[in-house]
């Protein structure tokens, strides 16, 4: 469970990195499985400003295998639970993958900047991004700017083959907000608000930099109008063990 401090520091920085949330044995696990079906299937490029491009593969379903049990796994599940103080269900989750010297900048951004157009009239989502081999300045890793959540929702246009904010507008808020580069060692996660600006540099280091992001909208905020991601239903929360479980019916 997060601590009382942590809990505070989400709520004034819109961000709580959270180290050692998963082991080696089960990063290695997930690691080997961003070569499986569901993230091959769903794979495809998108390119910064500059035209450098990172891979990202994106689904609704938490599925049943070792992705789903990241999903549902109890340490994600009650944190997001308890960060926004609302039952919480599935929204997408995604692999997103860096390669090295050629993986692309994510531009500034809101998570909230993409899900108010899916029907969410309140900002009650957040994100869980686990580092599964390590996230530093050389490999692209996240950088916020601390308190940016308590803005509100940015407009979003156009930036290279992306979504992002307007360069004058970023401009004055960067002058407004610490930076924060979010260094990551492999197995943490970083929880953050849906309204918390982010974006991450290019891959200039010679090792692959990739993240599991599993996303989560509360009970009290369906979207209207049928639109949104995943089923409006409380998540069923797995076992502790389940990576394991599901790796080795797999063996």
């Amino acid at each position: 469970m997060l601590t009382h401090d942590q809990i505070l520091a989400y709520e004034r920085d819109g961000f709580v990195l959270v180290e050692n949330l998963f082991n080696r044995e089960e990063l290695q696990i997930l690691l080997e499985n961003t070569g499986g079906e569901r993230v091959q299937q769903s794979k495809h490029g998108m390119k910064d400003a500059e035209g450098r491009e990172s891979k990202l593969a994106l689904w609704t379903e938490a599925g049943d295998d070792v992705w789903g049990a990241v999903t549902r796994s109890p340490r994600v599940v009650n944190a997001a639970r308890v960060l926004l103080r609302d039952e919480v269900y599935h929204w997408h989750s995604k692999v997103m993958l860096k390669e090295p010297r050629v993986g692309g900048a994510w531009e500034w951004h809101q998570d909230y900047g993409y899900w108010y157009g899916d029907g969410c009239l309140f900002p009650r989502m957040i994100s869980c991004l686990v580092a599964l081999d390590g996230a530093n300045r050389q490999n692209g890793c996240l950088k916020v700017l601390a308190g940016s959540h308590e803005l509100g929702r940015v407009n979003h246009g156009s930036v290279g083959g992306q979504a992002g904010i307007d360069r004058e507008r970023m401009r004055v808020i960067e002058d407004r907000f610490p930076l924060k580069y979010v260094e990551a060692p492999a197995g943490s996660a970083l929880f953050f608000h849906c309204n918390l600006l982010h974006s991450s540099e290019p891959n200039h280091s010679e090792r692959t930099r990739t993240s599991f992001i599993c996303c989560y909208n509360g009970m009290s905020n369906p979207p209207y109008g049928g639109k949104g991601h995943g089923a409006v239903e409380p998540i069923r929360v797995s076992a502790e063990d389940a990576i394991l479980q599901f790796a080795a019916q797999t063996a």
